[in-house]
């Protein structure tokens, strides 16, 4: 009973210190300022110069779209209820007011119309307006779009985001405006993801150990859409609803110039709208950044959850995953309660702005219309103007809060694509390596200050078989990832066929050099694309081959579908770990580059299958320099030379032979060791 309690006494501390710990990392985290947003809006814009004709495009139906019920709806409306309904005839002898000059002509031909006439003609102008530009329910407005069903949190929201077309109108008009825009968000989104993928393979492996699976996959996934609302926004927002209420005044001063009153009630829309919003701006910024960076821990502990599952169950961790899993995913929802907050206030204070001037603008109109000053159909198309031209407004006074909602998102994405890439200071291409490799006093510190190598000097020839031996921590891999400048030597110098690495391009580099990590990646591709991955020609004899060398032949084509067999997250969780190990040798000797290394290639092989290897790998060394990095004598026992390090220093080098007839050899007590604890 008390192991229990003790247990959950543990959970408990453990989700305090999680909750805590992110609650520093949120404390901590430096906010966006003015200057840096508008940078990040600048670069984001920056984007429509590969896609500026669609964008226009779109812009100019959308501009269209508006303009419709501008110029068109309040007045068909004010005809009906003025010369339909109340029957009165048009007459033109006062000049049309209540009517802009561009209705002028259109009122000359109805002047002599009956009422059913002018009830007739509205009726065929409207159904061919319904074609064009859809019909306007009470809502005056008609919209084309085809959003998924979603959530109100973020990352529900991404696919509308990604893929998601609209339009102001309905018709022909808002069926080619969406097909454009939907068009269009897709084409962005593609080509800033894209590009971030790309800048993540280009990244050093000293950053891509530092970065969490979780974080980048969120960034990928959830944080480049915002780049298609600040895409639309920079621009949009301002231009039309700028140029829609200028066209609103215009059109109101034209129509009622004997009522300036109402002129007045129009102009004053937009300053109080933008004076009621405008504080809501840095409160939103900051709420957003936290709500972002809450969201991506949540998804990295499920990435963790996931990728170290039997971890968890083998150590019976179950219930503290899931208590820290949720932790996590209750501090990302508090966060995003916090947006939800702020985005409820804002909506209160423009409900308020809008019962303001409605209420204002009622009492100024019904007052005219009492005094005989405008009549009733200009009540109906004044109070829509009054309706409708709020959009505008609160699109143009709220521009600034919309984008703090989706600036932190490409803050994030454009921190992520400005972390400094694999530096290539090679200029050099090398066809084939002939002779040897040489290290020189190479030295390694790693970003951290923690020194991996100090003073290492070696040489091995093609021919050969190198082996780096010495206890766990000793330096093998960072030495090893020295020669295709995975790690760039901090002293000293490294050199192939008398070359220095740093003078040859990294892809030349590479593409003579196959690296075998520890830790085997398979692709949910087939057996076959997985092998032949690093030489996409290779012939089925060929695959068929060096998967006979790494001792994985027989077991492939026992399966039903050989080497078709598909390798997705089920088929390879039935694969054993040697398994996969020698589908990953085999792909690695498939490339025929002159320098293979195998890190630890024989750790989860039986006896028989490591000696195969171990017989085929000196085979494949007469032609290529093989370095193997292992712990089990076995297969370093017919190296041709050994390199013993420790502590990232080289105590001693040489054949196998030589180091065991040295009684003070360290291999030799290494060897001793080992057999010692093998008697045992």
């Amino acid at each position: 009973m008390s192991t229990n309690v003790n247990a959950e006494a543990e959970v408990e501390e453990t989700n305090k210190n999680s909750i805590r710990d992110l609650t520093i990392e949120y404390e901590n985290l430096p906010h966006m300022g003015f200057i840096e947003t508008l940078r990040i809006i600048a670069r984001s814009w920056s984007f429509v110069r590969f896609f500026k004709w669609r964008f226009f495009i779109k812009w100019s139906l959308t501009l269209l779209s508006l303009m419709f019920p501008v110029l068109v709806l309040p007045w068909t409306l004010q005809i009906m209820i003025d010369h339909v309904v109340l029957g009165n005839p048009i007459d033109g002898s006062s000049g049309y007011l209540g009517f802009p000059a561009y209705m002028h002509p259109i009122l000359d031909l109805m002047q002599d119309m009956s009422a059913i006439e002018i009830l007739i003609w509205l009726t065929a102008s409207s159904f061919l307006l319904v074609i064009f530009f859809g019909a306007y329910s009470n809502e005056q407005r008609d919209t084309s779009e085809a959003d998924m069903q979603q959530g109100n949190d973020t990352a529900t929201q991404q696919d509308n985001w990604t893929h998601g077309g609209f339009s102001f109108s309905g018709g022909i008009t808002g069926y080619y405006e969406y097909k454009m825009n939907s068009r269009l968000t897709q084409s962005v989104n593609h080509l800033i993801r894209a590009k971030l993928f790309n800048r993540i393979q280009s990244l050093p492996i000293t950053t891509l150990e530092d970065q969490r699976i979780g974080d980048a996959i969120y960034r990928v996934m959830y944080d480049t859409p915002s780049i298609n609302q600040m895409f639309y926004e920079i621009i949009n927002r301002p231009t039309l609803s700028t140029i829609l209420f200028i066209v609103a005044m215009a059109t109101m001063i034209s129509a009622f110039p004997h009522v300036p009153e109402v002129i007045w009630c129009a102009a004053a829309i937009f300053p109080i709208y933008i004076l009621i919003t405008g504080p809501f701006s840095s409160a939103m910024r900051k709420v957003q950044e936290k709500s972002r960076l809450s969201g991506s821990v949540t998804t990295s502990t499920i990435e963790e959850g996931m990728d170290n599952i039997l971890a968890v169950q083998s150590l019976g961790g179950d219930d503290k995953e899931r208590e820290r899993f949720g932790a996590d995913s209750k501090e990302s929802f508090k966060r995003f309660r916090f947006t939800v907050f702020v985005e409820i206030l804002l909506a209160n204070a423009q409900g308020l702005a809008g019962v303001l001037i409605l209420t204002i603008a009622f009492w100024v109109v019904v007052s005219k219309v009492i005094d005989g000053d405008l009549t009733p159909g200009n009540y109906g198309s004044l109070m829509f103007y009054f309706g409708w031209m709020a959009g505008p407004a609160i699109s143009f006074a709220t521009l600034w809060i919309h984008l703090q909602r989706f600036a932190p998102g490409m803050r994030r994405v454009f921190a992520l694509m400005d972390l400094p890439v694999e530096e290539d200071l090679g200029h050099l291409r090398i066809d084939t390596i002939n002779e040897d490799i040489e290290i020189k006093g190479a030295g390694l510190v790693y970003p951290d200050g923690r020194r991996a190598l100090n003073d290492v000097s070696f040489e091995a020839k093609i021919g050969q078989i190198v082996a780096f031996v010495g206890p766990t921590g000793s330096g093998k891999t960072s030495l090893a990832y020295l020669l295709p400048r995975y790690h760039m030597a901090t002293e000293g110098e490294v050199f192939i066929d008398g070359v220095d690495v740093r003078d040859i391009k990294i892809e030349s580099l590479r593409s003579q050099i196959t690296y075998v990590f520890q830790e085997t990646q398979l692709f949910s591709l087939s057996i076959f694309d997985n092998i032949c991955f690093g030489k996409p020609e290779a012939s089925q004899a060929e695959v068929e081959r060096v998967s006979k060398i790494a001792g994985i032949h027989d077991f492939i084509i026992s399966l039903p579908e050989g080497y078709e067999t598909k390798l997705g997250s089920s088929a390879v969780s039935k694969l054993s770990v040697g398994q996969k190990q020698r589908i990953a040798i085999a792909r690695g000797l498939l490339r025929e580059s002159k320098i293979l290394i195998l890190d630890e290639p024989t750790s989860a092989l039986d006896p028989e299958t490591e000696q195969y290897l171990v017989s085929a790998l000196k085979e494949a060394s007469k032609d290529r320099l093989v370095i193997i990095i292992a712990h089990r004598l076995s297969t370093i026992a017919n190296a041709d030379k050994i390199i013993f390090l420790e502590d990232g220093v080289i105590l001693e080098q040489g054949s196998p032979g030589e180091l065991m007839r040295n009684e003070d050899s360290h291999y030799r007590n290494y060897v001793r060791l080992q057999t010692d604890l093998s008697e045992d």
